[in-house]
């Protein structure tokens, strides 16, 4: 049997590695011997990666103790801090702790939704093209058959047509959407959910809630209380800067969490992660600070693809869309040749791209390679 040796300090380092994404945040000492310090603009290594919608600031300074602080918790199942977790977002959205469900992600919620709502006993899911594809992938594999409705042209979801789809057992809305990063009317989006009675459940979708400063959008959590149909799904990947901890909840009445809970694996949201998220809902700079990082380098670089002749769809999210006037794939390519990884294609906009914001030194990395491969 092979065995690796690893010294405290060679540990801590990979730590501080791993948290290096976190530069603009005051430095934490993930060990007493080791202290970390981040460079405000550290020079870009190998690959840029704007391709998953990932916070590049990474998880609040607060995270990263609360982490160390449960180390010796790691032979222990995450119950309490669990309980402790759903017991603070339940206060946090103004609902009871068993309407929470804590999830390995949201990309659980989505899963869990999609088992046990769909199938070819249950019915159709529902859901706009493009969006978010996960969760059609997990109903297709249940047996359920997949209704796809284009956008409108204004990019949000187009809710009288998805109204029409008869034998609808599950409606997926992602809002703000991913990829188009657009926003569904708050006015509309109360409209359809007021006038959808079971057997139709909504699931919204609200993993770039925090990003959105739309007027017109608002989130739907408070309607639950008079809607035993709606869910809503958020997660602690997107501002939060936790995508590779995974963790995120689903919120809905009591019943129809229970039901999801009976479907869903023991434990499956592990102890770090839940002292990570705890932890940064008490850092009210996290939010704030990823609002305005986001939207000063999203306006730094749509305001030079838009120099450059490229329109995007308005953005309420941590990531644009742009037109990119011609088949997307071969970009999509000739950049990652230069170690710039964007997002993927599409089928439904084949000639738009999909950009996440990172840092502004990766924008710009971004911006110098596009410009060499769209000439």
């Amino acid at each position: 049997m092979n065995t690796v040796s690893i010294s405290r300090r060679k540990f801590a380092q990979l730590l501080g590695a791993g948290a290096a994404c976190a530069v603009v945040k005051p430095a934490v000492s993930l060990a007493k011997t080791v202290p970390i310090t981040h460079p405000a603009a550290p020079p870009l290594t190998g690959i840029v990666r704007l391709s998953s919608n990932e916070n590049a600031y990474g998880p609040s300074p607060q995270a990263l103790k609360a982490m160390t602080n449960v180390f010796h918790l790691a032979c222990r199942y995450p119950d309490e801090n669990a309980k402790a977790l759903s017991e603070k977002l339940a206060k946090l959205n103004n609902v009871t702790p068993d309407q929470i469900l804590l999830g390995d992600g949201s990309g659980e919620v989505l899963k869990l939704c999609a088992e046990t709502l769909t199938g070819a006993q249950r019915g159709k899911l529902v859901v706009a093209d493009p969006t978010f594809e996960a969760i059609l992938h997990h109903a297709t594999v249940n047996g359920a058959e997949v209704v796809k409705v284009p956008l409108t042209n204004s990019f949000a979801h187009d809710l009288a047509k998805m109204a029409e789809v008869s034998n609808a057992a599950l409606v997926y809305i992602c809002n703000p959407n991913n990829p188009t990063a657009s926003i569904t009317p708050k006015n509309e989006l109360h409209d359809f959910i007021s006038k959808t009675s079971s057997p139709t459940t909504i699931l919204v979708d609200e993993a770039y809630f925090h990003y959105a400063d739309s007027s017109d959008y608002d989130s739907v959590i408070p309607l639950i209380k008079d809607h035993p149909n709606l869910i809503v799904a958020r997660t602690f990947s997107k501002i939060y800067g936790m995508a590779g901890l995974r963790c995120g909840y689903a919120v809905g009445q009591t019943e129809t969490i229970a039901q999801l809970r009976a479907h869903q694996s023991w434990d499956s949201v592990n102890i770090m992660a839940v002292a990570a998220a705890s932890a940064s809902l008490d850092d009210a700079n996290q939010v704030a600070s990823g609002r305005r990082l986001n939207q000063e380098t999203k306006t730094f670089v749509t305001t030079q693809l838009e120099a450059m002749g490229y329109n995007s769809i308005p953005s309420q999210a941590n990531f644009v869309m742009f037109d990119v006037k011609r088949p997307v794939v071969p970009l999509i390519k000739a950049l990652k040749d230069k170690n710039v990884e964007v997002g993927r294609l599409f089928p439904a906009l084949p000639s738009h791209m999909r950009l996440t914001i990172g840092k502004k030194n990766e924008m710009e990395a971004f911006l110098t390679a596009f410009r060499q491969v769209a000439a």
